[in-house]
């Protein structure tokens, strides 16, 4: 989950129109700062009737579980630095039954932490973002608890390939990196001291369906996104807990994992 720092209102500033994905993280930030006691936005929400069950993957045993935000992949061990992985920027739609003159979003996203450790989240990621016919992308970064941030300097489209790189140098400090491999362009953004502490114990490769306010906006059926060339620390997937995103009972998505990547379908 992201939150964009309201800056023109803390700073006086005039507020200048945004993309969705922009706008809502704005609201979220206002809502963070009013509330930042009892947010959980960026961490792994379990399905209330979570069931876990087992299953087998091509490096081993793994584990299902149920999230109403998260859909992904998730390993738990131990000095989590450095989660990387490639994919190709989806084209969102209208869920079926969905109403045009609504707005429909998801996020694809790798990180450190929020799952087993809830004090803090290294993520990025993009926004993709669809009303009616139209669709916009934003690319952003965040250690959370702290407010997202929007990058500048890079676009992208459906279709260009997009890698997504986040590296603890510290349990306090590190870098979040977007490249469009596509077109060549890449950016980055160094976090220095004074930022939550990582537990470095969760490594992530996540679809999501991020809140505005208190409640989940509406989810975008992003058809399929697949994570390659995912790697932890370097090294390949290993056992990792599978996260199915499930809501009102009605499961969303469907994901698995391999030793190299990661595949979320909307169903």
């Amino acid at each position: 989950m992201k939150f964009t720092a309201v800056l023109g209102a803390l700073l006086g500033a005039a507020v200048v129109t945004a993309a969705p994905g922009t706008a809502k993280r704005r609201e979220r930030a206002a809502k963070l700062l009013a509330e930042r006691s009892s947010r959980r936005s960026g961490l792994m929400i379990p399905d209330i009737d979570d069931t876990t069950t087992s299953l087998d993957v091509a490096n081993g045993t793994s584990h299902v579980s149920y999230s109403t935000n998260w859909a992904g992949a998730v390993m738990i061990g131990t000095g989590y630095t450095t989660v990387t992985g490639t994919f190709t920027v989806p084209t969102p739609k209208v869920p079926s039954g969905g109403s045009a003159a609504k707005t429909y979003s998801a996020s694809a996203w790798v990180g450190i932490d929020g799952d087993t450790c809830s004090s803090a989240i290294l993520q990025t990621g993009i926004d993709f973002n669809i009303k009616g016919s139209k669709v916009t992308y934003d690319a952003w970064y965040e250690w959370y608890p702290q407010v997202a941030h929007d990058f500048t300097g890079i676009t992208m489209e459906a279709g260009h390939k997009i890698t997504v790189t986040v590296t603890a140098s510290s349990k306090k400090t590190g870098t979040a990196v977007i490249k469009n491999e596509t077109t060549g362009k890449s950016v980055t953004h160094s976090f220095t001291s004074g930022t939550a502490s990582l537990c470095q114990t969760n490594a992530e490769w996540i679809v999501e369906d991020f809140e505005e306010g208190s409640s989940l906006v509406p989810f975008a059926d992003f058809g399929t996104v697949t994570f390659t060339d995912a790697t932890v620390n370097g090294k390949a997937i290993s056992s990792p807990t599978i996260i199915d995103l499930r809501q009102s009972g009605k499961v969303l998505t469907s994901c698995s994992a391999s030793s190299e990547s990661v595949t979320c379908s909307y169903v």
